[in-house]
């Protein structure tokens, strides 16, 4: 590593020199273990040419450790205190901080462009952050995101888990997920009431079809009911039931089965379907997210 891993000690040190206390409302929790830094970036599998991007920076832990294996690294932090101090705790050359919300950076704030999303998110915005980054930057091949341990185990269900929902679906639509490991509480200060777990993506090419806005419209529909069956659950979305059951039987998909069975697949031929039949019913997103905030 070119420049030493903070341990708890130099964590304490420093948040008490800047006179930060970690916050709820941010979701706050910064990691002082350096093996678990470590194994971070080891998992994220950056090579020497990856231009890393990390959210939620905090005192520099995970960036001193991003900073050591990529070419660039983008650390896009909400709080200007750790914002003006983390070039003081990473210095090197090859580190652009952003004092930005990463819920509304757009992807030209980044030069060079980002290639691997490796962050350890704020518990209370990680999916967002997660879909909104990905949207934003099709440059992103990939990356390794460190979330609570119920997220992690949402975002990376498939069809028919109980906790297959719309964050399952809408990083399905962008890429393949996988569970990459459990970090514990006592890595943190302070110490969060819940395990957190690490999930790796690798980008894909997204079913054919039809468009996000189109697919993730009938996504948030399926799941805002999900206990329905899709006839049902779709009436509002397609203009009635009776609509509902044309699109699905047009898509190939049983009225009668739930959003929890399908795959992304399958939703993208539900929106697709929905373009190819007579319009009458409302196709626009309904604006309503039920899952994707709750984390």
């Amino acid at each position: 590593m070119a420049e030493s891993l903070l341990g708890p000690a130099e964590i304490r040190e420093l948040a008490a020199r800047l006179g930060v206390a970690p916050t709820k409302k941010l979701g706050q929790n910064f990691l002082h273990d350096p093996n678990t830094i470590r194994r971070i970036v080891a998992a994220a599998g950056l090579r020497p040419d990856d231009v890393a991007l990390e959210v939620g920076p905090g005192l520099g832990s995970l960036t001193l450790g991003l900073a050591a294996a990529a070419r660039h690294v983008h650390a896009v932090e909400i709080d200007p205190v750790l914002a003006k101090a983390l070039p003081e705790t990473v210095t090197v050359p090859h580190l652009t901080v952003h004092l930005a919300d990463a819920l509304r950076i757009s992807g030209d704030a980044f030069d060079p462009a980002p290639t691997m999303l490796v962050a350890n998110l704020p518990y209370n915005v990680a999916v967002p952050v997660v879909l909104h980054l990905l949207a934003e930057l099709p440059s992103l091949r990939g990356g390794l995101v460190m979330v609570q341990k119920e997220v992690a185990d949402r975002l990376v269900a498939g069809p028919g888990s109980k906790v297959y929902g719309v964050p399952s679906v809408k990083l399905a639509w962008y890429s393949e997920a996988k569970a990459a490991g459990k970090v514990p509480p006592a890595v943190f200060w302070p110490v969060p009431n819940v395990d957190s777990g690490l999930v790796a993506f690798t980008r894909r090419e997204p079913p054919a079809g039809a468009a996000r806005a189109d697919v993730f419209a009938v996504v948030d529909a399926a799941f805002a009911q999900r206990r329905k069956t899709l006839r049902a659950a779709l009436a509002g979305w397609a203009g009635g039931p009776a609509r509902a059951e044309s699109v699905l039987r047009a898509a190939g998909v049983s009225p009668q089965a739930r959003g929890e069975s399908l795959t992304v697949g399958e939703f993208a031929a539900i929106a697709a379907a929905a373009k190819l039949s007579v319009p009458g019913g409302k196709l626009s997103p309904s604006g309503t997210e039920p899952e994707e905030v709750d984390s």
